[in-house]
């Protein structure tokens, strides 16, 4: 069982910056691919940025140039760099952890951090 805990959500005005962590235990983090989704109120949970094992990432479109995700496997966790926030950014964000086998899917889900930006 993986277990993935987010920390540095918070409330920061429009054009701050914050830096959420999502610390993994319970399994070989370095194997497992890691995302940042977001859940704005009445809207669907969404993408926000993933790290594969190797380190390539993606972006959403709306944070491209302003996110920024990497991971350090020696401490089995992933970051999420959130500059130049806006309003928009609000949202309850969630770790991701995902391996793809032929045998199977591990997917697994941290508990939510709160996001909130103010104008």
């Amino acid at each position: 069982q993986v277990q993935l805990v987010e920390f540095g959500g918070g409330l920061v005005q429009a054009g701050g910056s914050l830096r959420l962590s999502c610390a993994a235990s319970g399994t070989i983090f370095s194997i497992y691919t890691m995302g940042w989704y977001r859940q704005a109120p009445g809207k669907q949970r969404e993408l926000v940025a993933g790290i594969t094992s190797t380190g390539r990432t993606n972006y959403a479109d709306s944070v491209k140039g302003r996110f920024t995700i990497s991971r350090d496997n020696a401490k089995n966790t992933v970051y999420l760099q959130m500059d130049s926030l806006k309003p928009e950014d609000t949202a309850v964000y969630y770790c991701n952890a995902r391996r793809d086998t032929s045998f199977a899917t591990y997917d697994y889900w941290g508990q939510g951090t709160q996001v909130t930006v103010s104008s």
